[in-house]
């Protein structure tokens, strides 16, 4: 494998919440944090794709800027002085997150009670009459499902799907305000669409709005449980790539397969036989027991 060569960014030093840190030239206001040890919260941002800027929730305050700056989108600068957990940046956090929990079902988003709770937010405080995305889950076919009653609108998988990564373009956002959702063409059934079932958009989604089917079935059968979850890291079989595939086994049964996003090769994502075409694993195994 060719590891193309760059030249060595200069490190520049800004501030976070009292220390100095130095990060290379380019990074963000968000590795910057990381580097210091502070825990921003995130959900559209996706170590694979360009920031989006569209939770808000990883907000934090620029001293000198008239608005909060997206760490996960602002570039660190000389000097720079920022305020990660300053009483705007946290009633910013708070009001989000309190928006989003009124209106979308986070229970499937990771961390997402941790930060409700950590910011003291009260998404109840709408009332009951709140305005939801509720819906049924879309069950079209036999590999992923869309329960877009989950969905926060964070675009990350109409840009895996469309020129950041597969570039199918299968879905898009449709609708406009309120009622903006992310769809196929003309709401096509997922079968009719452009879509080549990678995955790609299973991967990189935050909330859970997109899951392997296996997933979604042992949910709803509660029979989900990733503390019992083992996690194995093997090399795909299907051609001479070299992908990388992270097994998800849970009682001796392969329940999803991820890949890592640190990976040269794949960055997180496969396609349709090395994301979905591990059932032979499980029917081998069965056939030999018997």
């Amino acid at each position: 494998m060719t590891v193309p060569l760059r030249p060595p960014r200069r490190l520049i030093e800004i501030t976070v919440d009292g220390e100095a840190v130095r990060v290379p030239e380019g990074d963000t206001i968000l590795d910057a944090c990381a580097a210091a040890g502070k825990d921003i919260p995130t959900l559209c941002y996706g170590d694979t794709l360009t920031p989006k800027n569209a939770c808000r929730v990883c907000v934090v305050e620029v001293e000198g800027a008239r608005t909060l700056a997206p760490a996960c989108s602002r570039k660190a600068e000389p000097g720079m002085v920022v305020g990660t957990a300053t009483e705007r940046a946290k009633h910013s956090r708070k009001v989000v997150l309190e928006l989003l929990a009124s209106s979308v079902d986070l229970s499937t988003t990771p961390r997402a009670a941790e930060w409700i709770d950590e910011y003291g937010a009260d998404p109840a405080r709408f009332g009951p009459d709140a305005v939801t995305v509720a819906q049924p889950a879309k069950v079209d076919n036999e590999l992923y499902v869309r329960d877009y009653a989950k969905c926060i609108l964070c675009y990350k998988c109409v840009d895996a799907c469309g020129d950041q990564w597969q570039n199918s373009f299968a879905i898009a956002v449709s609708g406009r305000g309120f009622d903006a959702t992310i769809s196929t063409e003309f709401d096509a059934p997922l079968t009719d669409s452009a879509c080549v079932y990678c995955g790609n958009c299973v991967e990189v989604c935050p909330t859970g709005a997109l899951s392997f089917k296996t997933e979604f079935d042992m949910r709803e059968a509660g029979t989900w449980n990733e503390d019992e979850q083992t996690q194995t890291t093997t090399i795909c079989s299907y051609c001479g790539v070299g992908c990388n595939l992270t097994l998800h086994v849970q009682e001796n049964q392969i329940v999803k397969v991820t890949s890592p996003h640190d990976n040269p090769v794949t960055h997180g994502n496969l396609c349709i036989k090395g994301r979905f075409g591990f059932q032979h694993v499980q029917n081998v195994g069965a056939s030999t027991d018997g």
